[in-house]
């Protein structure tokens, strides 16, 4: 039997089941579901990754647990379109490129695939740093060692294992049923060992019901004043400096309350959802099943990862000063520890930026000659050509310096906000769950999350290329596009500064094309044109043109804030303009055939 055949019997089982399920009630149905379940577990493969792990952390440095409800709204908002997209493509077995191009408008499709190629290519950069950073850090650091060469070791283990899972989704039939199987374990582990860290917290007493649920009521006051505990610690500043510590943290818990709402769902997630779907042979039959699959395998597994996340942050850092920083960055463990000497770089980064907003950037040119020296002794320490008393001696004069020039309060404030990344919470909580259990536990986490999202972004690359060639989504043509993030990889090793180079104008174009994606779905499921007699009447329509409606206006106002942080008002509304009256005057022609056709 051909695999086309294999696939074709596989679909009409799965028809059968769903249909005997529902004429047996709701419970067998519910079974059925659970047991055809695959594509919202994909989705939440590649949203719970590096972006939702950091900015989980950042929220609960910054503003303890008040931003709890950020990412589960955002992410149900998010739902709501997804579950619209299902519904587009499953209704009428089109592939969504195709339908956009020619029902709203081509620059908006093309703009569509490119963008998520885009995403996949930079995004998967900090999955295989992620995780190569925990297997040095975490579970085998005498194995993989500090340096390049452990660093590169990890980081390709961890991409052939990505390879290996691709090539199995690629394989179709048994081999997608496995994919998704490893999918689901992988996430089921990350969720079982984020929320077994926080029963503990709670068995600690370090954290308590009250104050989280505190924290999942909407407070919007922290998107114009510090949280009380850091508005506490600004007080002690120079009343002349207070300003300063007062609008940079404002400005912060912004970025990352926008930051943590723009990585629930990504713009290649709306790229995946459908032709995973498509791909499965489901049609308008399986739309209940689409809209359960999104809940169970997105939204569940999400919120209670990245609330754990947030919890197990804010109980062990909002508001707490790292005081091995204040009265110097200790010697030895800046010698020994990886994660400590990015923790100690982040709190410099902040120092210069409140010397240099009183004296200027020329002021710090000093510091940072001394730092650039530091960081040259500790790599060629990495490679046994310089040892620890040269770290040592370059260290004590860095601290001395920064000593020199700010009081002590200053100090203590920035050793308070600065970001700290999951090996810091791993080291942080060690006293509680023990070093070892600490150590495995978030280095078992953080490498299935990144693993995860390094599949799923080589798995979408795959299907936008085949989409790009107007290929079928199988065979060498996917097998490239999927290769082509693993690229990646070669790149963060050789040419460090690439992420930072290719993230700002990557995410401001998928920033851009985010809410304007959105609204082609929202004109999509209204076009009588496309979907026929399967378009939703009321007041099912209605429902579905309210939450999408709230999901275009949401996310169009998160991008033109997020433009406008990164390029400066008025850029973002001008960019979102511009683009906004390029994709309605070519689409223009396709827009008028839909309305002659209602």
């Amino acid at each position: 039997m051909s695999s086309a055949d294999k696939g074709s019997s596989r679909v009409e089982h799965e028809r059968r089941v769903l249909r005997e399920a529902a004429g047996r009630g709701r419970i067998a149905t519910f079974g059925a579901w659970l047991k055809l379940s695959g594509p919202g577990w994909l989705q939440s493969a590649i949203t719970i990754g590096g972006g939702s792990l950091s900015n989980s952390l950042y929220l609960g440095v910054l503003v303890g647990f008040a931003f709890l409800w950020v990412q589960p709204v955002a992410m149900i908002l998010g739902v709501a379109m997804l579950a619209a997209i299902s519904y587009v493509a499953l209704s009428t077995g089109e592939r969504p490129l195709k339908a956009i191009n020619e029902h709203v408008s081509p620059v908006l499709g093309w703009s569509w695939v490119l963008a998520s190629i885009a995403a996949n290519m930079v995004w998967s950069m900090p999955q295989y740093a992620l995780a190569a950073g925990a297997l040095q850090q975490n579970l085998f650091p005498g194995f993989f060692g500090p340096g390049f060469g452990g660093t590169l070791g990890a980081a390709l283990i961890v991409m052939a294992v990505a390879i290996g899972n691709v090539m199995l989704y690629n394989h179709g039939g048994a081999g997608v049923k496995i994919f998704e199987t490893i999918i689901k374990l992988l996430i089921g582990s990350i969720v079982l060992c984020f929320v077994g860290v926080v029963f503990k917290l709670f068995l600690g007493g370090a954290v308590t019901w009250p104050a989280v649920g505190a924290g999942l009521i909407p407070d919007f006051s922290l998107l114009f004043e510090p949280s009380d505990r850091l508005a506490a610690l600004i007080e002690r500043v120079d009343p002349a400096v207070r300003a300063f510590w007062s609008e940079f943290t404002v400005a912060k818990q912004r970025d990352t309350m926008t930051g943590a709402a723009a990585t629930a769902v990504g713009i290649n997630m709306t790229f995946l959802l459908p032709y995973s779907m498509l791909r499965k042979g489901w049609n308008h039959e399986f739309r209940h099943l689409a809209v359960f699959d999104l809940a169970t395998g997105l939204v569940i597994p999400f919120a209670l990862a990245t609330g754990c996340i947030v919890i197990a942050s804010a109980s062990q850092f909002h508001g707490e000063t790292e005081r091995g920083l204040v009265e110097g960055v200790d010697v030895e463990r800046y010698v020994e520890s990886p994660a400590y000497q990015r923790l100690a770089g982040r709190y410099w980064t902040l120092l210069d930026r409140r010397i240099q907003w009183e004296a200027g950037e020329s002021a710090t040119a000093g510091l940072q000659a001394a730092r650039a020296e530091l960081v040259d002794l500790t790599r060629a320490r990495e490679r046994g050509e310089a040892g620890a008393a040269a770290v040592g001696s370059a260290l004590d004069r860095v601290n001395g310096l920064y000593a020199g020039r700010l009081e002590r309060a200053d100090r203590v404030y920035a050793a308070t906000i600065v970001d700290r990344d999951s090996f810091n919470l791993a080291e942080a909580l060690a006293p509680l769950l023990g070093e070892g259990p600490s150590k495995v536990i978030f280095g078992f986490g953080i490498v299935a999350m990144a693993l995860n999202a390094a599949t799923m972004l080589m798995l979408i690359n795959g299907l936008c290329l085949c989409e790009l060639l107007g290929r079928p989504a199988r065979g060498k043509t996917q097998l490239a596009g999927s290769l082509m993030p693993a690229l990646a990889v070669l790149v963060l090793l050789r040419w460090r500064g690439a992420m930072m180079w290719l993230a700002v104008p990557t995410s401001v174009f998928c920033a851009t094309l985010l809410p304007i994606a959105y609204l082609a779905f929202l004109l999509l499921i209204n076009q009588r044109r496309l979907m026929g007699d399967r378009m939703p009447t009321d007041p099912a329509r209605a429902i579905w043109n309210v939450l999408m409606a709230a999901a275009v206006l949401a996310s169009g106002a998160l991008s033109v804030f997020n433009l406008n942080g990164k390029l400066g008002a008025p850029w973002g509304y001008i960019i979102f303009a511009v683009f906004g009256l390029l994709i309605l005057v070519v689409g223009r022609p396709h827009l008028k055939r839909a309305r002659d056709a209602e």
